[in-house]
C-alpha cells in the first residue's frame, strides 16, 4: 500500500473573504445529529474489509506526542513507530507491503529531532505552532513560532486560530489572522486548527470553516487534543460539508483532520466512512485525510493482529502507539 498519493499537493492561495456568504450560513444542528447517528447503525465492515480500512487509516495518522515531559530520546523512539507502524510479521501475514504514518506531529522545539530521526523516511514533521494550544499570545510571536519551526526543518504547521474571533463575529480579523499565517508558512502544508469545543455552536464551526478556507487553510482540524470536548462525529461532519461547497465553489480540494479522543479502530473507520460517503474517495489519502492521534495506532495493531491470528494482544507488545 502507498503511503502518499501520487497527486502533487499545491498550497491553497487566499480567494478573498465573502462576507455575505459567511452570514449567511445556518446549521440545523438536529439534522446534523441524525445524519451522523445514522452512519453508525447503517455500515459493518468485517474480516478482510475492515484490515484493509484499519490499514488506510494507519497511514493517515498524524502520529502525536504533545506532552509536557517530552523528551528527545521519546521523540526518537516515535519517530522509529512512525516509520514502522505495524509490527513486520502481522504485515506478512496480512501480505503487504510496509507502510509508514502520514505524520509526526511535534511541539516546535522538537522539529530538530524528529527531523533528524526521520532522515531519509519522506515522513513530513509537523509542528503546533501560533501560541498551541490557547493561542493566546501576540501576532508577532505567532508568526515567529511557525518561521522558527520552518527554520527546523518542519513541512507542515498547525496552527491555532483565536477562538475569540468567532464568539464575537468577527470573521474580517479570522480572516486575516489566518492570512498572515498562510504567507509566514510559505508553502509549507498549513493545517488549520478550530478548537471546536470552544466555538459555541455548529453554525460558528461552519462559518469559521469557510473562512480559514477562504483564508489560505490546506487542512481545517477540529481540535487541539486539549479542550474538554474534541472531535466529534456531528462536528465533521459539518466540517466535511464545508470542504465539498468549498471544492463545488472554487475546484480546490481542502483536507480534514479530526484530532483529540480517537483512540479506538472502530473510531477511525467511522470517521473513514464520514470522508468516503461525504468527499468521496479522492479524500481517502493522507494528502486529504489525517487523524491527530497517539493511542489509535496501537488499538489499530491489536486489531489487526486478532485478524491474523484470532486472537488479541496484551497492550505492552505494541509500545509508542
Amino acid at each position: 500500500m502507498s503511503n502518499v498519493s501520487e497527486n502533487k499537493i499545491v498550497a491553497n492561495q487566499a480567494t478573498g473573504l465573502d462576507i455575505d456568504f459567511i452570514q449567511s450560513i445556518r446549521i440545523n444542528r438536529s439534522a446534523v445529529e441524525r445524519r451522523a447517528t445514522s452512519m453508525l447503525t447503517r455500515r459493518s465492515i468485517k474480516k478482510q474489509w475492515q484490515a484493509a480500512w484499519l490499514l488506510r487509516a494507519v497511514s493517515c495518522i498524524d502520529l502525536t506526542t504533545l506532552a509536557g515531559d517530552d523528551t528527545g530520546n521519546f521523540i526518537q523512539r516515535l519517530c522509529a513507530k512512525a516509520q514502522q507502524p505495524v509490527r513486520e510479521d502481522i504485515l506478512d501475514q496480512l501480505g503487504v507491503e510496509p507502510l509508514t504514518v502520514g505524520a509526526v506531529c511535534v511541539y516546535h522545539n522538537l522539529v530538530k529531532a524528529a527531523v533528524h530521526a526521520l532522515e531519509g523516511s519522506q515522513i513530513p514533521v509537523a509542528a503546533v505552532s501560533t501560541g498551541f494550544p490557547a493561542g493566546q499570545i501576540g501576532l508577532d510571536q505567532k508568526i515567529n513560532q511557525i518561521k522558527a519551526s520552518l527554520r527546523a526543518g518542519a513541512s507542515e504547521i498547525d496552527i491555532v486560530i483565536s477562538r475569540a474571533h468567532v464568539l464575537r463575529g468577527d470573521w474580517k480579523a479570522l480572516y486575516m489572522e489566518v492570512s498572515n499565517f498562510r504567507l509566514a508558512c510559505g508553502t509549507a502544508h498549513m493545517k488549520t486548527i478550530l478548537a471546536t469545543g470552544e466555538l459555541a455552536t455548529l453554525t460558528n464551526v461552519a462559518k469559521a470553516s469557510h473562512v480559514c478556507m477562504m483564508a489560505g487553510a490546506d487542512f481545517i482540524k477540529t481540535s487541539t487534543g486539549k479542550e474538554s470536548v474534541n472531535a466529534t462525529l456531528p462536528v465533521s461532519l459539518v466540517m466535511t460539508r464545508t470542504i465539498r461547497e468549498y471544492y463545488e465553489q472554487t475546484g480546490k480540494k481542502i483536507g480534514f483532520k479530526p484530532a483529540g479522543g480517537i483512540r479506538k479502530a472502530r473510531e477511525a473507520i467511522n470517521w473513514l466512512v464520514l470522508i468516503k460517503e461525504e468527499l468521496g474517495n479522492e479524500w481517502l489519502n493522507n494528502n486529504y485525510f489525517r487523524f491527530g492521534a497517539n493511542g489509535l495506532l496501537g488499538d489499530i495493531e491489536r486489531q489487526l493482529e486478532h485478524f491474523v491470528t484470532g486472537r488479541y494482544s496484551a497492550q505492552y507488545r505494541h509500545p509508542i502507539a
